[in-house]
C-alpha cells in the first residue's frame, strides 16, 4: 500500500493536480445545487449501491457482483434523469460565468427600495403578488407567455395590477432593469422539493420556488392569507421578511456575480 502511494506521488504532475481542482469545483457546485432538494437522498443512494459493488468485487460475490454491474451500466442514463433539474441548472451556472455570458439589465437600489415598498403594502393589505426580478438569465419566454406593458417601476402601480379583481392580477410580474416587462405571467413550479407538502396548493410559493430553481431571478411572494413577505433565491424560500430585509437580500443578491 506505502508503495504504491509512494509510485503515485513520484508520478504526480502538474495535470493530474489540474484534473483534482477541476473535478473538486464541479463536485462542489453540484453539492451546492442539491441543496434544499431531494437529490441529496438520490445521490447518498447511488454512492451506496457503488459501495455495495465495490465491497462485492473485494467479497468476491459474484451473483450479487453481476447484478449490480448490469444496474450501472446504465448509471448514466439513471443520473440524466435523476438529476435533470440539477444539470440543466449547472449548466446555465457555468454559462452564466464563462466568456460569452449575458450581461443582465441592472436593477437599482431605488427601484429595488420601490419594489419592496410596494411588497410591504401589498402584504398589509393581504393581497397576493408574485414578482420576479430578472438577473443575468433572461426571462423573455416567460415574459412572452404573459402580458407586455413596458412600464416604469411605480409603487402605484404594482399595487393596481395585483389589487383583487384586476384582470391581471393573477400570474407573475416580470421586472428587468428599471421597467416591468409583463404580467399574468406563469412560472413553473418544482416536480420535487421538500417544500411541496408544506404550501400544497400555495401555487405563488411554489412558482417562486420552481422559477428560482430554473433561472438565477429573485423572486417575491406575498401571501394573502397572512399577509406576509417571502424571496426565493436559487431553489431556497427565505420567508416573513420585513421591508428592510427584503430590500437588503435582494440588492446583495443583484450585485453578486
Amino acid at each position: 500500500m506505502l508503495e504504491l502511494l509512494k509510485n503515485a506521488l513520484h508520478n504526480f504532475t502538474v495535470a493530474d493536480a489540474v484534473d483534482i481542482v477541476l473535478v473538486s469545483i464541479i463536485v462542489y457546485w453540484f453539492l451546492n445545487l442539491m441543496k434544499g432538494s431531494r437529490a441529496y437522498q438520490m445521490t447518498v443512494g447511488l454512492l451506496t449501491v457503488v459501495g455495495v459493488y465495490i465491497l462485492s468485487l473485494y467479497l468476491k460475490l459474484n451473483t450479487l457482483n453481476w447484478l449490480l454491474k448490469e444496474f450501472l451500466t446504465y448509471l448514466i442514463i439513471a443520473i440524466i434523469v435523476l438529476y435533470q433539474g440539477e444539470l440543466r441548472k449547472l449548466l446555465a451556472e457555468i454559462g452564466s460565468r464563462g466568456f460569452f455570458r449575458r450581461r443582465g439589465i441592472k436593477t437599482s437600489k431605488e427601484a429595488i427600495g420601490t419594489i419592496a415598498l410596494a411588497s410591504k403594502y401589498l402584504a398589509n393589505q393581504k393581497i397576493g403578488a408574485l414578482i420576479a426580478i430578472e438577473k443575468e438569465i433572461s426571462l423573455k419566454n416567460y415574459a412572452e407567455k404573459g402580458v407586455a406593458i413596458d412600464a416604469r417601476i411605480s409603487r402605484d402601480l404594482i399595487v393596481s395590477i395585483f389589487y383583487p379583481n384586476s384582470p391581471l392580477h393573477d400570474g407573475g410580474m416580470i421586472i428587468a432593469g428599471e421597467r416591468i416587462r409583463a404580467v399574468a405571467c406563469l412560472f413553473p413550479h418544482p416536480s420535487e422539493h421538500p417544500f411541496l407538502e408544506k404550501f400544497g396548493t400555495k401555487t405563488r410559493h411554489l412558482a417562486a420556488i420552481g422559477l428560482s430553481m430554473e433561472t438565477d431571478s429573485a423572486v417575491i411572494v406575498v401571501s394573502e392569507e397572512k399577509g406576509t413577505i417571502s424571496l426565493a433565491i436559487g431553489g431556497r424560500l427565505f420567508m416573513n421578511l420585513d421591508r428592510e430585509t427584503l430590500e437588503k437580500r435582494i440588492s446583495e443578491y443583484l450585485e453578486r456575480r
